[in-house]
């Protein structure tokens, strides 16, 4: 143990470490509910989907902690899996969930690349941090609004435009708004409602008083609360098998051709993206964390992480989930000790177990169990709006943009593109017109022609 992660060095003791391994599998352990229920959505078999997100993220994680000696657990991303489940959606979506897990392989590739060049690290910086929080702040939102959603307190209504039969045909739809019931009476009569409200307060609660697993727990009281409402589907436990049928798995289930020349590059370009600055900020954070991105071999080390995050999305692709990442909660760990990859090795072990575990269990959990954790982590992507500076028009105009385009348009790529093109623009013509200079980055040109372009000849 010493020799392969250098415990002493790091301060640390194996004790600890299989502690810190252990709150960070609790902390983000309710990705294994949350993550199936949210791909559904798609048509993709909830017990596939377990599987895939459990194997997933415990190899994936355990990469990290063999190969990098990394505190740091990976599982599938919140923000882009809902990204995935609205453009592979049974109604409304523009692709199969087979073409979206191709555009997330072909996302993985690219990673790689970026990464292997050292161009990742370039657009890192090319990007200003103004629009990085932004992206961060609307996906909070976007992911609010499918929570809100799911728990049935809000539905999205589709005006100027076809039925919602003709949607499934993929027609396009002029204008999207949000139809809100907030009556006693509505909660009262749609029992859905009513526990996502309840399981809203439990979460939340459990949260204001810093419980470790508190969205784990959560979702956990709420299935209890939702068996005497008639919510939970407790037959579906005894009917689920302990151990999973590796006949009706996703693995190899991708269709790479169909991202590549089905038009669909755009998908795989947002993968790409949103991918590409979550996880950066997630690894800087994280190591800085655990007093690690001062060390002598901090900059291999990150770039070596990098490498398994980019090779995790791939990975990940071909079990049949959608991009796994590495996860902030991971800082829940480091804050318990965790400092070198025995915590992430630990915590792989404990995604590996679950398969053979939990499966009952992620079969019971109702959308209003996990509606609520959704609104939490909005909350908790929301903070990074702190950070942008909003007395500065010239920052705050892109940043808004970005913000209020994705939850309000439904589009996470809408966001991303209406706030480059106008951090170009604007900044553009004022360095034209007044002494203020602002250096913009060439790739920041480069994408903001790249989105105009997309406008232009992808009119739906």
């Amino acid at each position: 143990m010493e020799r392969l992660f250098q415990l002493r060095e790091h301060g640390t003791n194996i004790r600890t470490e299989l502690i810190a391994g252990v709150t960070t599998y609790v902390t983000m352990a309710y990705i294994l509910f949350l993550n199936p229920l949210i791909l559904s959505a798609t048509g993709m078999d909830k017990n596939a989907v377990f599987f895939a997100t459990a194997v997933g993220s415990a190899l994936v994680t355990l990469m990290m902690g063999l190969f990098v000696n990394f505190p740091v657990a990976l599982a599938p991303g919140m923000g882009l899996n809902a990204y995935f489940a609205v453009v592979a959606a049974q109604q409304g979506g523009v692709v199969s969930w087979q073409v979206a897990l191709g555009a997330v392989f072909v996302s993985g590739l690219i990673l790689i690349l970026l990464t292997v060049s050292r161009i990742r690290q370039l657009l890192v910086v090319a990007v200003p941090d103004s629009l990085k929080y932004a992206i961060t702040v609307g996906i909070g939102l976007f992911i609010t609004i499918i929570g809100l959603k799911l728990g049935e307190i809000t539905n999205i209504v589709y005006l100027g435009g076809p039925s919602a039969g003709a949607v499934a045909k993929g027609t396009p739809v002029t204008l999207k708004f949000f139809e809100w019931n907030l009556t006693i009476a509505h909660f009262v009569e749609n029992k859905v409602a009513l526990l996502t409200l309840i399981g809203l307060v439990i979460t939340a609660i459990l949260a204001v008083a810093r419980v470790t697993g508190a969205l784990l727990i959560g979702i956990l009281l709420t299935t209890l609360i939702g068996i005497p409402m008639g919510v939970t589907n407790t037959e579906a436990f005894f009917k689920t098998p302990w151990i999973p049928n590796f006949s009706q798995l996703y693995i190899g289930s991708l269709d790479i051709k169909g991202a590549l020349t089905g038009g669909f590059f755009e998908i795989v370009l947002v993968f790409t993206f949103v991918a590409l600055f979550d996880t950066f900020g997630t690894l800087i954070g994280t190591a800085d964390k655990a007093g690690l991105l001062h060390r002598p071999d901090s900059e291999q080390k990150i770039g070596r992480a990098m490498a398994v995050d980019a090779t995790g999305v791939s990975l990940g692709a071909l079990l049949g989930t959608s991009t796994i990442t590495a996860y902030i909660e991971s800082a829940s760990g480091i804050a318990a000790g965790g400092r070198t990859g025995l915590t992430s090795v630990t915590t792989a072990i404990l995604f590996l177990l679950s398969v053979f575990l939990l499966g009952p269990l992620v079969a019971i959990i109702p959308d209003a169990a996990t509606a609520p954790v959704l609104v939490i982590v909005g909350v908790m992507m929301m903070s990074a709006v702190k950070k942008i500076d909003f007395d500065e028009l010239g920052t705050a105009i892109p940043a808004f943009l970005t913000i209020v385009m994705m939850p309000f348009t439904y589009s996470i790529a809408n966001g991303i593109g209406a706030g480059i093109v106008f951090y170009v623009v604007l900044n553009a013509f004022r360095n034209l017109f007044t002494k203020e200079k602002v250096k913009i980055h060439w790739l920041m040109w480069t994408l903001a022609v790249l989105i105009v372009l997309r406008y232009i000849f992808i009119t739906e």
